[in-house]
């Protein structure tokens, strides 16, 4: 199970994006996740007729790897850790470290 997954809510806690939120559009295998609205760059690209897309220079978002973002807790306002709890079904789920109350809830 991941600390983080697709569409949590995060903020980022280092780079040049600090402070910024959004919600992770994809995770990537090596550790890096791609969120909404963050670390944009600008692509050049060449126009291609055959698939009918226009170059020009397109601003999109760029992957951030995860230790640079922290799950974002709407009840303190603030970044949070994530923890695990086990049920008593067995099953796990993911808390805030803080509050102590299920994320996935």
């Amino acid at each position: 199970m991941r600390k983080i997954k697709r569409e949590d809510e995060v903020i980022v806690i280092a780079g040049k994006d600090k402070g910024k939120r959004g919600t992770i559009k994809r995770v990537l295998k090596d550790g890096r996740i791609v969120i909404s609205g963050v670390n944009m760059v600008k692509r050049h690209t060449k126009p291609n007729p055959m698939l009918g897309t226009q170059g020009g220079i397109v601003e999109r978002e760029a992957p951030i790897h995860s230790s640079n973002v922290a799950i974002y807790n709407n009840e303190t306002n603030k970044a949070d850790r994530v923890g695990f709890k086990v049920l008593e079904d067995g099953s796990k789920v993911r808390i805030y470290k803080s509050t102590q109350k299920e994320i996935d809830a």
